[in-house]
């Protein structure tokens, strides 16, 4: 494996006691990345996994008692606090993503549907992570109780990443005076939606644009315009990408550290002889509006490049894995495999490559000990 993954893992701390450990933790954890990749969905998986290919793992892990039980597996995963799992995956993630200025850094939050667990009356976790959508990987996450504490998880998640340089785009739910703050901190841009939650600011925007555009005056309304066409399958989408730096009619913007600008992307639609219209609102600190066309589009390879992976080829809404820290640390293992599977080259799908890495040992050294 590579040294920066061995070293990420070697800060964890064991929460065994010494008599317990008939395995290593470095094995456990190591045995249940390799799985994942190639298509293990829990314990069992792991299990069998580790019994079918021990002789190939051991080139790379001791595994001096052998295979661990899937319940020893559960138990050790579930008892390390998630918190010491999503540094290690930060560090590992700052140290292989080559984040460059300018890159796109898009933080959404999803929700595991089925780790509830209402035995212990404990709700579905919500994770908040980053994506970089360049690099094309995950940087990061955190977990959050419920979907309204993205605004507190936020922070502690940007706190954590490394993101001079970059453009942070969030959903309406990350447009918050803190989070424009802590944005600045670290040296980076924004792009937040604004919607309904930030009602003054919102109007006071959708105002704005009405008068600037139907008035056509850049000299005016210091108003930027960029328009992309796209058709394709019978449908033809226009999006056009307004962007103006006059700030004067916005309510208390000084509350906005690093504000700059103002921003609205329309996007027109023709299918079948129908036309539909959706416009959507942004506060920036970018003063360029091809650089606001470009995070608008970036933002959403969070969905389509980690949440619908999470989901559709890892499962993740039917995991009933809820013990302890398991669930959430069991979704940093996934998005482990995902950085390694997306840096492995070939141009198969997700879901083969998984495919691949169970069949073929070389394939899988490939994927997960050349990174």
């Amino acid at each position: 494996m590579s040294a920066s993954l061995l070293e990420a893992f070697s800060s964890i701390e064991d929460p065994r006691v010494d008599r317990h450990k008939l395995h290593k933790l470095i094995d456990i954890i190591v045995l249940t990345i390799c799985a994942v990749i190639s298509g293990a969905e829990g314990w069992e998986d792991i299990e069998q996994f580790g019994i079918t290919k021990r002789e190939w793992l051991q080139k790379w892990i001791a595994l001096e008692n052998g295979i661990p039980s899937h319940d020893c597996i559960a138990r050790v995963i579930a008892r390390i606090p998630s918190v010491e799992m999503s540094k290690c995956f930060v560090a590992w993630a700052s140290e292989v993503a080559k984040i460059t200025t300018g890159e796109v850094v898009a933080i959404d939050g999803k929700t595991a549907r089925h780790s509830y667990n209402c035995k212990d009356k404990l709700g579905a976790i919500h994770m908040v992570s980053a994506w970089a959508n360049k690099a094309g990987m995950s940087l990061g996450q955190v977990k959050t109780e419920k979907k309204s504490n993205e605004i507190t998880a936020i922070p502690v998640l940007l706190e954590m990443l490394e993101i001079k340089g970059c453009i942070i785009t969030i959903d309406a739910m990350g447009c918050q005076t803190n989070i424009t703050k802590k944005i600045i901190e670290k040296k980076a841009d924004y792009v937040l939606a604004v919607k309904g939650n930030q009602k003054r600011l919102h109007e006071a925007i959708i105002d704005y644009f009405e008068v600037a555009v139907e008035a056509n005056n850049p000299k005016i309304s210091k108003l930027q315009r960029y328009e992309e066409i796209n058709a394709g399958h019978g449908r033809i989408e226009t999006r056009r990408f307004y962007l103006s730096t006059c700030l004067d009619t916005l309510p208390d913007a000084a509350r906005w550290k690093g504000l700059k600008s103002i921003g609205m992307v329309e996007s027109e639609r023709t299918f079948n002889g129908r036309t539909s219209v959706e416009r959507r609102h942004y506060i920036c600190s970018v003063i360029d509006v091809k650089s606001f066309a470009h995070a608008t589009r970036a933002h959403w390879g969070v969905e389509n490049s980690l949440h619908w992976v999470l989901d559709v080829t890892f499962k993740e809404d039917d995991s009933r894995i809820r013990t302890g820290y398991a669930p959430e640390n069991f979704n940093v293992i996934r998005q482990f495999a995902i950085n390694l599977l997306k840096k492995e080259p070939s141009k198969m799908s997700m879901k083969k490559k998984r495919f691949k890495a169970a069949l073929n040992d070389e394939f899988r050294k490939k994927v997960i000990f050349s990174s």
